[in-house]
């Protein structure tokens, strides 16, 4: 199944600069994007067509002949720029979502309906010109699939009823990822039809130690004391839990790159709450497990791993033999370079290794003349080869979409000397 933006791209050329509407029109053979022109100005409406299941099982799509641009840089390859793309760059600050959001109002609709969840994936990628196209969804997706139900609320965001019992995690499986995330495959497959052949569809998970924060918080905390009175209390529990949700990640990130993706992230966005040594306890065993599960099957896939808060971890991250650490905005580009490198040599992996980032989402908040010099900096520092441009943490809801554009925009047209 394969959507045609055709018509979408063409009437951006000719609206640019105005507000304008939005609808999808449908081809005999599949959904079509495109801008109504005769809706009124600001007013978006949507009729997409549904998009048919995939086969049971189906095998993995066949490879390009020349990978894509942000692929190539994530091996380390000479590179003919360096490519772009932002975290969290498909939602909220964008105008052509925020229309969805009425008329699909809970994320689990959006990211869980494949031809939503694609036209939500699509909007930076065919605003901006970013090189890499990342899946709409959320890192407890999978968690269903495992035994876990979930919520996300509007205000509160992810809510799980806590567990915290060893009853509670004995019911936890394996997840089987055909059977309870087939919109998933589906939307990856269709985004790998939808972009161009120089576009890198990504795939991201959710380490275990960050799910396993929502898993007995019963939601996003500030301290992450219930967990960490697990930890110190009851650590065999959160051991098992921790396991548990590997196994299954691994299993969920091997079935995204069956799908589609050409890279995976992982996020273990909380661990950097963690000290040192309970980081090496309870964060980087179980994303090498992650890592282990899916380069066993996938070693030609890069992945890349990203900590917020994390300018403490960076040798520990490099260390897991991951390809690209993703540094956030309190990290100078250079020092963490020279720090992923180290911590990889020491530990007997090939140098250099990938970085991404790291440009301070607020930045995008300024005039252009700030991003440019920002973002110049960045990328003066990170140099040619073995770097993905991207914002040290996810672009925030109220950045205009212009200036995010701009940074693309400015990447795009950076040579290095």
């Amino acid at each position: 199944m394969k959507f045609s933006i055709g018509a979408v791209a063409a009437a951006l050329l000719s609206l640019a600069g105005s507000a304008s509407s939005f609808t999808a029109q449908s081809t005999p053979s599949r959904p079509s994007f495109g801008l109504s022109s005769t809706a009124t100005p600001t007013e978006y409406t949507f009729d997409l067509t549904p998009l048919e299941n995939p086969s049971e099982q189906p095998g993995p799509l066949p490879k390009a002949t020349t990978d894509p641009l942000l692929v190539r840089a994530a091996r380390g390859e000479k590179v003919e720029r360096t490519p772009v793309w932002m975290m969290r760059q498909a939602g909220r600050h964008i105008a052509e979502y925020r229309a969805m959001v009425k008329k699909w109002p809970t994320f689990r609709e959006r990211s869980e309906i494949p031809e939503v969840a694609v036209e939500v994936s699509l909007q930076p990628w065919r605003n901006y010109g970013t090189d890499g196209c990342i899946l709409f969804s959320d890192i407890l997706t999978p968690l269903p699939g495992m035994g876990v139900d979930f919520d996300i609320t509007e205000k509160i965001g992810p809510v799980v009823t806590p567990m915290r019992t060893w009853e509670a995690v004995n019911k936890m499986h394996l997840i089987d990822p055909f059977k309870t995330c087939p919109f998933v495959d589906t939307a990856l497959r269709a985004l790998r039809e939808e972009v161009d052949d120089q576009t890198t569809v990504l795939g991201f998970v959710g380490c275990p130690y960050t799910l396993a924060t929502y898993l007995v918080e019963g939601q996003t905390s500030k301290e992450y004391l219930e967990i960490k009175k697990m930890a110190f209390k009851e650590p065999a529990l959160l051991h098992a839990m921790l396991k548990n949700l590997a196994e299954s990640i691994g299993e969920y990130a091997c079935f995204q790159v069956e799908a589609g993706a050409q890279i995976i992230q992982i996020f273990d966005s909380w661990a950097g709450h963690l000290s040192p040594r309970d980081y090496d306890e309870f964060a980087a065993p179980y994303q090498k497990m992650v890592l282990d599960i899916l380069k066993e099957r996938h070693p030609e896939v890069p992945t890349v791993i990203y900590i917020k808060h994390s300018g403490a971890l960076i040798e520990r991250m490099a260390r897991t033999g991951v390809d690209v650490v993703s540094l956030d905005w309190t990290v100078d580009m250079a020092e963490g370079r020279k720090r992923v490198n180290d911590a990889r040599e020491a530990t007997g992996l090939s140098v250099p290794g990938g970085v991404q980032g790291n440009l301070d989402p607020g930045v995008l908040m300024g005039d252009f003349d700030t991003i440019k010099e920002r973002t110049e900096e960045i990328l003066k520092k990170a140099g040619p080869t073995g770097h993905v441009m991207n914002l040290g943490h996810g672009i925030e809801a109220a950045t205009p979409e212009e200036n995010a554009k701009f940074f693309v925009e400015t990447v795009r047209n950076y040579k290095h000397e």
